[in-house]
């Protein structure tokens, strides 16, 4: 096994080796500017690091890593339109750059290169690894789905949140990790846990993401800070704020969800107080600790080796205790 960024530069040389048509240029370049966008490959990663681990040979894996961060920027772009989003990692987001048109198409070519990514592996397990994917595909746009209805209510409760972020976050991590185990041959058992540690691991990252979305320092984090709270987003920290928050503290906070006219900078300070009112920075946090110690259970009923356990640790606690 070796540490993170060998296997981040595996991910990263497949990435700068996708060989993209010159024409349309309209339809190739906004993914290449996409893909270049870098970011953390946590999903990528995950497959490679999975696959040694579970003593499979990586180089089977890298196109399949490959599908996988595509799958998973496809998603971003086409979110980032319908959020109306302006940035991405800190750069403008497809539909800011070019049009909301470009940013759709060249998110549907995104997912087709994925797919035709995923297939390639042994023949024998192409049939699994398209059903994992395909499955894994499908509760990503429920995800979404959910993520859009509770735009619309106030009654969201953290149980249903946490059942759409499973869906729309964890999954994915969870087939990364199991498309490796699966490309190395172990055991059911194996693949199965390593999908459930990944999916909680998935839900502490979200979790962390909510967190930073309002104490994070937009240097490191890429995007506006406070962007949940501006769009009254149905976050972790808003759900429990709806649900805690009562008499004055719950006035406050039905003003501050019901006004669309003050500056966008007022909103996020005062919404801000209000949460660090109500207790919930600590709240968030000990969530994502529960998580990820899930996470960290699971992963020790793993058959792998020491210094692959000790990697995977490494991992998971970097990934929720970080500031970006």
């Amino acid at each position: 096994m070796h540490n993170y960024n060998y296997y981040l530069d595996l991910v990263n040389k497949a990435i700068e080796n996708i060989n993209y048509p010159a024409r349309p240029a309209l339809l190739y370049e906004p993914i290449n500017y996409t893909m270049a966008l870098g970011g953390k490959r946590v999903r990528p990663v995950l497959t490679l690091m999975t696959c040694e681990a579970m003593g499979g040979d990586v180089r089977k894996a890298i196109d399949v890593a490959l599908g996988i961060e595509l799958f998973h920027n496809f998603t971003l772009l086409h979110d980032d339109v319908m959020d109306n989003a302006d940035l991405r990692r800190g750069k403008p987001t497809v539909h800011t750059r070019w049009n909301e048109n470009v940013a759709i198409l060249s998110g549907d070519a995104m997912l087709t290169m994925a797919t035709q990514a995923m297939t390639r592996v042994d023949d024998d397990i192409v049939k699994p690894m398209l059903d994992l994917f395909n499955a894994t595909a499908m509760k990503v746009y429920e995800g979404q789905q959910y993520d859009m209805d509770y735009e619309t209510r106030n009654d969201v409760t953290v149980d249903e949140y946490i059942h759409m972020i499973r869906l729309k976050t964890s999954v994915l991590l969870g087939c990364s990790c199991k498309a490796g185990a699966l490309i190395a041959r172990t055991t059911s058992e194996n693949a199965d846990t390593m999908y459930s540690m990944a999916v909680n691991l998935g839900l502490a990252f979200q979790l962390q993401d909510d967190y930073l979305d309002v104490w994070g320092d937009p240097a490191t984090f890429g995007k506006e800070i406070g962007g949940d709270i501006v769009n009254n987003k149905k976050t972790f920290l808003l759900i429990n704020a709806i649900d805690h928050a009562a008499g004055n503290e719950a006035k406050k906070l039905n003003r501050w969800l019901t006004d669309t006219n003050s500056p966008k900078q007022e909103k996020i300070k005062a919404v801000t107080a209000l949460y660090e009112s109500l207790g919930l920075k600590d709240l968030a946090r000990n969530a994502i600790i529960k998580y990820s110690h899930q996470a960290l259970d699971l992963l020790h009923e793993v058959k792998m080796s020491y210094d692959a356990y000790k990697i995977f640790e490494s991992v998971i606690q970097d990934l929720v205790n970080r500031e970006r």
